[in-house]
């Protein structure tokens, strides 16, 4: 039962993100569903001067494209989204071994940001993929928020039971 409640989840959650980050770029690109499926002309009009760089590239819609303007930022919130869900998983089982909130605190964050950085660098050897530090900040980012979301919930919850 422990397993399957604790173990299970985050090791099924993060053998999801291997099998994501194993897909080269054309199996994920989103760039023809989104021009076939939505209407972008609002978007090109309002973002039509924002330029910025992201892990050395300019991120724009001149250089990108309305549609891969727009997934660039899908594909960095599912970046956000998905540590978020491993940071909480993996802040959810360390909790039952160690009882140190500072220690689970640190131990689950050290797991998130080596796992993300292990997935990073294991796209270096799929096609068309690449690994990238700044996606490994923001991979930290979204799992040290899932275990600040763990935190609290827990907090909350043992207040409840006093």
């Amino acid at each position: 039962m422990h397993f399957s409640v604790y173990w299970l989840p985050p090791i099924l959650w993060a053998g999801l993100i291997f099998y994501a980050s194993s897909q080269p770029y054309e199996n994920q690109d989103l760039r023809p569903a989104l021009s076939s499926n939505f209407n972008l002309n609002f978007t090109e009009e309002l973002f039509s001067d924002v330029a910025f760089y992201y892990a050395g590239s300019e991120v724009s819609i001149e250089t990108r494209g309305v549609e891969g303007f727009v997934e660039f930022f899908i594909r960095k919130g599912a970046h956000l989204g998905v540590y978020f869900i491993l940071g909480f998983l993996v802040f959810r089982l360390i909790r039952t071994y160690i009882s140190q909130p500072s220690k689970t605190f640190f131990i689950s964050f050290f797991l998130v940001v080596l796992y993300a950085a292990t997935d990073e660098l294991h796209q270096y050897f799929v096609p068309n993929r690449t690994g990238i530090i700044d996606d490994v900040i923001l991979d930290s980012i979204g799992g040290l928020l899932g275990i600040i979301v763990a935190i609290f919930l827990y907090k909350k919850r043992n207040r409840r039971l006093i």
